[in-house]
């Protein structure tokens, strides 16, 4: 079991949650941005290997980066968060999962780009960047939030950290909006390629609301894309077995 860590220090109210069917304890604010399914899919859509060096752009309280630590734990991964007091709930849930072997967390910000870390490129990296970056687009978020939904240097500042932070032939895994798959696709070409795209839809008659995309830096294959995972049916109150299995870490999202 791993060691019992004391809360953070913070005035900030946070709960204990149990994700990836208990392998994972995260602990994360009440009124902040809060883990979801984006964390679990992009977590269950890391397939590093053995050996492998993995980086999260803008980790949070490291609901994707732990995940995905205990899913591949050959591996070993950094996370990067510029909210002072995400990277200290990341780095208590670090500790409170017993990973400090593997995981690192760095306070930084992913819009001064990745030579600003000064780290040696890494083998892949993983981001599920703010979803806008145009405030006058929707309602304002709550201000605890304000960080994970807004990005000030809007979604090129951060395919070009991805681009910047893997080697040549490493893996760039992004969830986003579907309205902006061809922004990310033009984004990361040409000095990215070989795209696999994994649709994800609430439904099997509804269309998707997230896509997962994974690109290879200097990839030259054709762009595939892939069946959908449905979130849910229609006869069942809950996930669609597929999900349940990937939430469970019984399965991984898959790029067959």
């Amino acid at each position: 079991m791993p060691n019992e860590i004391p809360a953070p220090t913070s005035p900030q109210s946070f709960t204990e949650d149990a994700v990836l069917n208990g392998r994972v304890r995260l602990r994360q604010p009440v009124a902040g941005y809060r883990a979801g399914m984006d964390a679990a899919l992009l977590a269950a859509a890391c397939d590093a290997k053995p050996g492998d060096r993995v980086i999260e752009a803008g980790c949070g309280v490291g609901g994707a980066l732990l995940a995905a630590a205990a899913r591949r734990s050959g591996a070993r991964f950094v996370g990067l968060e510029r909210d002072p007091a995400a990277v200290d709930l990341a780095r208590g849930n670090v500790a409170l999962n017993d990973l400090a072997d593997r995981v690192e967390i760095f306070g930084g910000d992913v819009e001064r780009g990745f030579r600003a870390l000064g780290l040696p490129v890494f083998d892949a990296v993983i981001s599920n960047p703010p979803f806008f970056d145009d405030p006058g687009a929707l309602r304002a978020p709550a201000p605890e939030k304000a960080g994970a939904w807004m990005a000030d240097g809007g979604l090129a500042a951060w395919t070009a950290f991805c681009l910047k932070a893997v080697r040549e032939g490493g893996t760039i895994t992004l969830i986003h909006r579907t309205d902006r798959l061809v922004d990310i696709l033009s984004l990361l070409s040409p000095k990215a390629g070989s795209f696999r795209i994994r649709p994800i839809a609430p439904f099997a008659d509804v269309p998707a609301k997230r896509v997962v995309v994974r690109a290879i830096k200097t990839g030259k294959a054709p762009l595939v894309l892939l069946p959908p995972l449905v979130l849910h049916d229609r006869e069942g109150t809950g996930h669609s077995a597929a999900a349940e299995a990937i939430l469970r870490g019984d399965a991984a999202l898959g790029w067959g």
